[in-house]
């Protein structure tokens, strides 16, 4: 069975999009109709931009959305048995299965961009990947922090977790950590603590505009952040992209019970290669390619 998975924020690069653009006319509507919605020309940045200029919030997000559902929308060989996406990536594989439509899945990507912007700047956060220590032991530490936030983020693959939460929380974890064993604890350059509590203003502005859209049957079954399991359900599907802002996403139990379902082929729909790459460290015998 082919499982299609679409990447979250990080997987931008300049140029990204280009060709599509160019060599598609289908591409080329649906980005111009981009343009249009968001009201600004996403499409110079994406293909002639900076990483800096990429790296904003209110353009990383629809960008990478935008790369991921038109790639999929103009592959001749688009059949999927099943679905998921890397947080952000969650929107894509909504709209890629046909549970959202495109224009409506785009705002709700820009809308959840600007709230979670928002979010980081009422309380200064970030995030750290701990890299070579069972996940059991680093949400030990976690819990055992209790003057800050500090929570488990990113099940990426097994002896590679994201934490998030305040600075001063993941300075104090990332010395346990290694005190503990791990072989990094690493800082990423990221302007907030994504998939934490303090991403609670966002979910409540991005829980609204969820309940005013249009969600449809779904075309096929998607395995999501928060719940890991296949779901064909509406009101599941929505409560879950709800909750997924201040949950961890769960990839390595989302892959694992993919595989248990019958996945073999993973194809990823999207700019980038690393779920590729996390795929294989979960499921050593899988297929991985991209589109």
């Amino acid at each position: 069975m082919k499982a299609f998975v679409f990447p979250g924020q990080g997987a931008q690069f300049p140029g990204m999009g280009k060709s599509l653009y160019e060599e598609n006319s289908t591409a080329k509507a649906f980005f111009e109709q981009a343009n249009d919605i968001l009201g600004f020309r996403i499409t110079d940045i994406m293909f002639a931009g900076t990483d800096e200029e990429l790296k904003q919030t209110n353009v990383t997000q629809p960008a990478i959305f935008l790369h991921s559902v038109i790639l999929a929308k103009t592959a001749p060989d688009f059949v999927p048995d099943m679905v998921a996406g890397h947080s952000l990536g969650e929107f894509s594989a909504l709209v890629a299965n046909g549970t959202l439509g495109f224009e409506d899945g785009l705002r709700l990507v820009y809308q959840r961009a600007m709230a979670m912007q928002e979010a980081c700047e009422i309380t200064p956060s970030t995030m750290a990947a701990i890299l070579g220590l069972a996940d059991e032991k680093v949400e030990e530490i976690c819990a055992s922090i209790t003057d800050e936030i500090v929570v488990p983020a990113n099940y990426n693959c097994p002896g590679q977790l994201v934490i998030s939460g305040t600075i001063k929380g993941i300075e104090i974890a990332c010395e346990l950590m290694k005190a503990a064993g791990a072989k990094r604890a690493l800082p990423l350059p990221v302007g907030g603590a994504f998939h934490s509590p303090l991403m609670e203003p966002a979910r409540e502005k991005l829980q609204k505009a969820i309940e005013a859209t249009e969600f449809r049957a779904p075309g096929c079954k998607i395995y999501q952040n928060v719940s890991t399991v296949a779901t064909l359900d509406v009101t599941e599907i929505k409560n879950n992209l709800i909750a997924q802002l201040t949950a961890p996403v769960k990839w390595t139990q989302s892959v694992q019970n993919m595989v248990k379902d019958g996945a073999t082929q993973f194809v990823e729909c999207g700019p980038g290669k690393v779920l590729q790459g996390l795929v294989k460290k979960i499921h050593a015998e899988a297929e991985v390619s991209g589109l």
